[in-house]
């Protein structure tokens, strides 16, 4: 490699970096869900860019912003920071925070992909297990940090439950419509795998729940539930590190994608290492601004719009949040790549459930806020139907249209049951938890 290619590899003019010339990407479900909704941007004008350092800013530009097919909705983000900046109806920000949320969380997916054609593929595949919910991880550690913690579960449940009922059950649907005459299957030992963590962390849910009717006062429900919570969090966590290795060293073989896309965009990086990391970082930033938005805004959208806060959060927010993944799911079902659906439904669900809420419960202890695995019954019973009926559904490793309209009305009469239902105020809840936990040990404050 001469000295020029050095410079290009270093400095993000690469266009030819390939499975034989370096690094490759292992690709999995959420990548390949990704490179769906992805276009090839014209760099036409580049060549005539004398200036070496803004021909590079311009080549960035282009396949960061250009190249998304959402990049349409980028124009909310900044329209989200003049409407905070001008104080214009809190009900706008909310709604151009969740637009402009849209696009980025499927960036981040783009730049964690682009700098694992140069980690390798272990750390690759260790980046997208973690940023692959990089978004939800963001907002429900905002709405910690604003201690409503009501809001930090509604939308961590909302997210398992959008996964596992609404993407993988509008797959399903239309991917069986699609392909009425042929048959359709799948590999059963990557969704058997998920299916059991998916278990495990509603294990770990329900236990909790039943302290409430196992005790005999409710500070000792509130004592019993919290230490549970904590303990069973650090277990869950450790059960997410197995899976990882089990994932991304000895059964790797299970996650990873056979399938390539006609045009090959993938087998090379666009970008180079540092600018994939300074963007990713960048929008890293604009995500937490832009939650902290739909945090702070998330009640006063919920009285101007006459819904609650648990519909917003259950069922607008991972909606939103996950439009592009969920896209990408629904294109390759189309295409009878159910692999790949599954496992960008069931992946995805997983994360949340075995990495993202016991992680914000041990924030939560850190930062001394009680937080506990305790979802109430609606939501846990919610959560339980939700994955015993998944589960069934894949069971025999075929898939066909009854089963996308099964698990679609399930989201659907889940939806409606949170529409009607008027949960109580988010920062009172929340108040009156720490209360209780407060005067029988004398430590944590509200």
């Amino acid at each position: 490699m001469d000295s020029q290619e050095v410079w290009n590899l270093e400095n993000g003019e690469v266009k030819g970096l390939s499975n034989k010339d370096g690094p490759h990407l292992i690709r999995n479900a959420h990548t390949m869900s990704s490179s769906s909704l992805r276009k090839r941007s014209d760099p036409m004008l580049l060549p005539k860019v004398r200036c070496r350092v803004l021909r590079q800013f311009l080549n960035n530009l282009q396949e960061v912003i250009l190249g998304t097919k959402l990049c349409l909705l980028f124009p909310a983000i900044p329209l989200a920071v003049l409407a905070k900046c001008y104080q214009f109806g809190r009900p706008w920000i909310f709604a151009l925070s969740l637009m402009g949320l849209t696009p980025l969380a499927e960036r981040v997916s783009f730049l964690t992909e682009q700098i694992a054609y140069f980690t390798g593929p272990t750390v690759g595949g260790l980046l997208n297990a973690t940023c692959g919910n990089a978004t939800e991880l963001i907002i429900a550690l905002f709405a910690l940090h604003q201690k409503k913690i009501l809001v930090l579960k509604y939308s961590l449940l909302g997210s398992i439950l959008s996964n596992l009922l609404l993407v993988l059950g509008t797959s399903l649907l239309f991917g069986g419509l699609a392909n009425l005459k042929k048959e359709q299957l799948y590999d059963r030992k990557q969704a058997d795998v998920n299916s059991l963590l998916l278990l495990l962390g509603l294990l770990c849910h329900v236990l909790p729940l039943m302290f409430k009717y196992a005790a005999w006062t409710d500070t000792f429900t509130a004592i019993s539930t919290l230490q549970f919570s904590r303990a069973s969090s650090i277990l869950m966590l450790t059960t997410y590190v197995a899976y990882l290795i089990f994932q991304l060293k000895t059964h790797r073989q299970l996650f990873e994608s056979q399938e390539e896309d006609e045009d090959g965009d993938d087998e090379k990086a666009l970008i180079g290492f540092w600018s994939a990391f300074s963007w990713l970082v960048g929008m890293t930033v604009i995500i937490a601004l832009l939650s902290e938005y739909v945090v702070g805004t998330i009640e006063a959208a919920s009285d101007s719009w006459g819904v609650s806060v648990s519909f917003i959060s259950i069922i607008l927010l991972p909606i939103v949040g996950n439009a592009a993944e969920h896209a990408g799911s629904i294109i390759f079902a189309f295409k009878n790549k159910l692999d790949i659906s599954l496992g960008v439904a069931l992946g995805s669900a997983t994360q949340i459930s075995m990495f993202v809420v016991p992680l914000c419960v041990i924030v939560a202890w850190i930062m001394g806020v009680a937080m506990d695995l305790d979802f109430s019954l609606l939501e846990t019973g919610s959560l339980a139907f939700a994955i015993i009926i998944t589960a069934f559904a894949l069971q025999d490793g075929t898939s066909h249209y009854m089963k996308g309209v099964v698990l679609s009305l399930c989201y659907i009469v889940i939806a409606a049951c949170f529409f009607v239902h008027k949960n109580p105020s988010v920062h009172q809840s929340t108040t009156d938890s720490l209360r209780v936990v407060q005067s029988s040990t004398g430590v944590l404050t509200a």
